[in-house]
């Protein structure tokens, strides 16, 4: 049985993600840090839908050493890794202090510079593996008021695509997932007239699914994509193409 982990399994993308990974058998470990109640829902539905072993995991990975305190709960060599973090702090850039600063690099970069690098031997070993990150369209193209977010993610970007050319003689696909905007609830702090104004700037004319997102790490991560590495793909509707 085929083993992967998903951080931030708890959220709508990381639960449509962790929700595809068991249909297809996958031994899961589903990371969180605070929500508790959420995961064990998602573990408990996962089991009694898919009937395949799934494990909690917690660590906060915008601290420092987060991503040991995660690696130390897994207990087998990974074939799948997803790392599906991320948090923005919004505001000018003369309004962040440095914690916040810190915070933002470690769980959207840092930590997942870190967390790969405890993962990757065992794939090396094997000669087999598939790491796929996913990151923002403000990594590619910067946002006013998320610029500390946006820095984050394109490092994210880049980290991927320098990754794939290391990992290729192994036979290791690295990539990366550019979503834009997503319906979850992350998107609840604006109005509903905010969400209309937003998503008439969108060519597709609506916000992104959940699930769209993990349609495309299916397709990463399947035998289709053995070809494909150092890749970001944009799920956009094509905003900002």
């Amino acid at each position: 049985m085929n083993n992967a982990l998903v951080t931030g399994a708890s959220g709508a993308i990381g639960t449509e993600i962790s929700h595809m990974l068991a249909s297809k058998g996958f031994r899961l470990y589903l990371h969180y840090n605070t929500n508790l109640t959420a995961v064990k829902s998602l573990q408990n539905e996962l089991k009694k839908k898919y009937e395949v072993p799934v494990f909690i995991v917690c660590a906060d990975l915008s601290k420092a050493g987060g991503s040991e305190v995660l690696w130390n709960q897994i207990q087998s060599p990974l074939d799948v890794f997803v790392y599906n973090c991320g948090s923005a702090h919004f505001g000018l850039l003369t309004d962040f202090t440095e914690k916040s600063i810190t915070e933002t690099m470690q769980l959207n970069l840092l930590s997942a510079i870190s967390l790969t690098k405890a993962i990757v031997p065992d794939m090396i070993q094997k000669k087999s593996g598939k790491i796929i990150m996913i990151s923002s369209v403000w990594g590619e193209v910067g946002a006013a008021c998320e610029t500390v977010y946006s820095a984050a993610k394109g490092g994210l970007n880049t980290f991927v695509k320098a990754l794939s050319k290391e990992l290729a003689p192994s036979h290791i696909q690295v990539n990366g997932i550019s979503p834009g905007v997503i319906s979850t609830p992350m998107m609840d702090q604006f109005t509903e007239e905010e969400k209309r104004h937003l998503a008439d700037d969108i060519p597709a004319g609506r916000f992104g699914e959940p699930r769209e997102v993990a349609h495309a790490v299916e397709f990463l991560m399947s035998e289709k994509a053995d070809y494909i590495s150092g890749h970001i793909l944009s799920i956009n509707g094509s905003w900002f193409t």
